[in-house]
Formats: structure tokens, sequence, C-alpha cells
């Protein structure tokens, strides 16, 4: 063989042995796992920009629902896949800020196991009722639940959750007790109470608009710190209760895999700030009573995450709640 064959033929061995990370990334499907079922709001955004960063890679993009256990469902989901960047998590405060804290033995750190692609939006919940009760303030609601304590049940998505704690904390800061019971998905948690199963829950603005204006549930009030333009007429909850300093919101963020490369997690930085500053995104989140949130650095977000594990570690002590699952 000569010499120019032999060199030829070397490379082509090598080319069919080059091992598959050496190939431009994306150079197959990528899969998003969602950690809140289809139609919620969390859902709906992750699927509209999933489609516009599929057009960006020009790769399909999977999305893989797994709700249930405050996220921790999805959280398994992304930890089980190889860390290449072929597997995204979409996941929010519930499993990556409060549920650590509650963990007897943490099957995950979400500041060591993941990395923030993209803190994109923040997640108010509203407090609904079911209305058949005579109840149409918060004020009516404390005063209600206290003649009748322990008989007041809310629904939320399992333990841990922001809208448990934030039902655990009108217990705590007004001296009452609601009993809470857990579901898997929030869409079934929020459907009893417009059954009349359970008496009330703090539910996503996405999933609760179309009951709320067919009558079917009645808002008293949102856990943002501002009113949300699907629901102009319903005040914040500090306001309604008279309280000052109560926020309660979820967040919604867009992790890979803390070991994947870094030239791949900046390119879906990069990828996610253009597309999450779009109008259409913008419209679309606020269409869904979401308050879009300018995606900042990846240190930032960091940051921002050890803050949060520190605000509703410190609540879920305070209940009680640590070291409990």
């Amino acid at each position: 063989m000569t010499p120019i064959k032999l060199a030829a033929f070397a490379l082509a061995t090598l080319t069919q042995i080059a091992p598959a990370h050496s190939q431009p990334y994306p150079s197959r499907p990528i899969t998003v796992v969602v950690a809140l079922a289809a139609g919620t709001g969390m859902d709906i955004v992750v699927r509209s920009y999933a489609d516009k960063l599929s057009q960006s890679l020009g790769r399909p993009i999977i999305i893989d629902n797994r709700p249930g256990n405050a996220g921790l469902a999805a959280v398994d989901g992304a930890l089980k896949a190889p860390p290449d960047g072929y597997t995204l998590l979409a996941a929010t405060s519930s499993a990556m800020a409060i549920r650590p804290t509650m963990f007897k033995k943490p099957p995950y750190d979400p500041t060591k196991d993941f990395v923030p692609i993209s803190h994109y939006l923040k997640s108010p919940f509203v407090l609904v009722v079911n209305p058949d009760l005579p109840i149409k303030s918060v004020p009516e609601l404390i005063a209600y639940v206290k003649a009748r304590p322990g008989k007041i049940a809310f629904s939320s998505t399992s333990i841990g959750g922001a809208p448990h704690l934030a039902g655990e904390y009108i217990n705590q800061r007004f001296g009452v007790q609601m009993t809470h019971v857990p579901y898997k998905i929030s869409p079934q948690a929020i459907q009893d109470v417009a059954a009349g199963h359970v008496q009330l829950t703090f539910a996503e603005a996405a999933a609760s608009l179309a009951l709320i204006r067919d009558g079917k549930l009645r808002a008293l009030a949102v856990t943002s710190s501002i009113r949300l333009g699907t629901l102009p007429d319903v005040p914040p909850f500090a306001e309604a209760a008279g309280i000052a300093n109560f926020e309660a919101v979820s967040w919604h963020m867009l992790y890979a895999r803390a070991e994947v490369a870094k030239d791949i997690v900046d390119r879906l930085h990069d990828e996610m700030n253009r597309i999450i500053a779009t109008p259409e995104l913008q419209t679309r989140m606020t269409s869904l009573g979401l308050v879009p949130y300018p995606p900042p650095p990846i240190a930032e977000s960091q940051r921002y995450i050890k803050s949060e594990i520190d605000k509703w570690g410190g609540l879920v002590k305070s209940l009680g709640l640590a070291g409990t699952i």
C-alpha cells in the first residue's frame, strides 16, 4: 500500500471510531423533562420556547412531562439521563429550592447536580375557593376557617410545593387550622375545588382562569406583589389581607446537568435569552398570568437559587417540615 493510500485508510478508520461527543452539538433530538403536567402554564411556556429553540438548533425537541412529587419525578428522570446536553430539565422552585430542606437524605443537590441555563419567569398563584362557600374576601376566609378548625381543606400538588407552603403560611400567620390535601397533578387539585370536594387551593393562573371566568371558582387574591393583567380585579394577598411583605411565587428555570460542557451550556443560555426576549414569548407568558423575568447571567441565577434555598428552607424549618421525607 502506498503512503498516500495508507494515510487515507488511517484517516477513514479514525473517522469511523471517532467518539460521538466529537460531533457538533446538537447532532440528534433534545429532550426537555418538564416537572408539571401537560396543559399547565409551565408546559405551555416550555412548548412555546422549545419550538423556537428547535428551529434555532436545527433539531427536534421532545417534551417529556413527568409531573408528581413536587418535581422529584422530573429531577430523577434528568439525573438518570447521560450528562451530554441532550436531556434538559424544566423545573420549579418546589424541586430546586424547597424540597432539599425537606429530605432526610437528599437524593440530589440542585446547586451541584445542575446548572441553570435560563431563569425566565416567576409564577404567582391565585387563591381560589369553591363558589358555593359564603366567602368573597380573604378576611372572610380567615374568619370562616377560624370558626371551623381542622374542617377546611386546601389542595396542592404534593407536599413541599410553593402552593402548599402558601397554605401553611396562612395557618401559621393567622393562627388557623386548614388541612392540606396533596395531589399528584395540579389540574386535579383545582378541579376538586370546583367540584366541592376540597374548599380552596392556590392554583396556577393558567390552569384556573377558565374556571374562574365560568364562575366555577371564586378568586380571592393573587400571591404576587402586583396584580395580574389576566385578573386585574383580584388584589395581591398582602393588600387583601392587610399585611406587609407577602409574596409566594414559584419560578421556572431550564437546567442542564452540571457535567455538561460549558460551551453547550453557554450556547443554550444565549439562545434562550434571545428567544425569551421576543414579543411572542413575552405576550404568551403574560397572557397565562405569569410574570416574565429577564434571564440573568448563569452565575447570577446560581446565586439566586442559593438565596431561595435559604428563604424557603427557613420556612420549611419553622413549619417543622425539615427532614420529614
